[in-house]
């Protein structure tokens, strides 16, 4: 009985030596012999329960989730004339919508092209839909071509932005300079204006506000949306995205 009582208290012991911050944590607690005691207990009692070590790596990761939802949260706050009403951002949808959908995205993109048939139908079954497109070329040289391309395109035909978007997103092959021109051409632009038009030192500018954007919302991939008070990163499927836009309608959160 007395071994047991005393291992109980070595473990408490341990316990609050473990939690507590190693500043405040009694420097000489125990000698060596009950040190060795307790790294015993511990070792014996983790290969008993080796559950335990998940239940930390969980609260760990729902701790860390946590914060960085409050960082994001922060973020969109901070920032949110920038994210939902730029006028140098492209608008599907409604523009006077009640709900407004931010999408960060890559015309080379996998996961964005599976994306576009969820904004396509989203946009087809709610009229109260607004959609910010965000060109964010991150997967290389080529990419940012395309995305050159589509600036000027946005620029100087405006109107004819969504079927041209559309298009380049939803087409095979990978997306460049040539094929975002081909489809620009095939849309009536001139493609001496349109050339000329990507020369424009703005849309340099308007690619390096969108990472610097990205990187205060910690958005590393794409696809990503800002919806609400969230940041949802990946193709997470149409019935997601829509239950977050039905609670944002509901208590102005993703998470009522």
């Amino acid at each position: 009985m007395a071994i047991s009582l005393r291992k109980l208290l070595l473990n408490t012991a341990l316990a609050a030596a473990v939690v507590l911050p190693a500043a405040t944590a009694p420097a000489a607690a125990f000698d060596d012999a009950e040190r060795k005691e307790i790294e015993t207990i511990i070792h014996d009692y983790l290969l008993e329960n080796p559950e335990v070590m998940l239940e930390v790596q969980e609260a760990l990761t729902t701790k860390q989730m946590a914060a960085q939802r409050a960082e994001q949260q922060d973020a969109i706050a901070s920032q949110s004339e920038k994210i939902f009403q730029s006028p140098a951002d492209p608008v599907l949808g409604n523009p006077d919508g009640s709900v407004t959908v931010v999408e960060f995205f890559d015309y080379n993109c996998g996961f964005c092209k599976r994306a576009l048939s969820d904004m396509v139908s989203m946009m087809e079954n709610d009229s109260e839909l607004k959609f910010v497109l965000k060109e964010f070329p991150i997967l290389g040289p080529e990419s940012e071509e395309a995305h050159r391309v589509a600036y000027a395109f946005f620029d100087l035909y405006p109107e004819k932005y969504a079927e041209f978007h559309l298009r380049l997103l939803g087409g095979d092959g990978r997306a460049n300079e040539e094929a975002a021109m081909r489809i620009a051409t095939d849309l009536g632009a001139d493609e001496e204006a349109l050339r000329k038009q990507m020369e424009d030192p703005t849309i340099t500018d308007r690619i390096r506000s969108t990472y610097e954007l990205a990187n205060a919302l910690n958005i590393t991939g794409t696809p990503a949306y800002v919806i609400g008070d969230e940041v949802v990163s990946g193709a997470l499927g149409e019935d997601v995205l829509t239950t977050k836009i039905a609670n944002v309608r509901e208590c102005g959160s993703t998470v009522c």
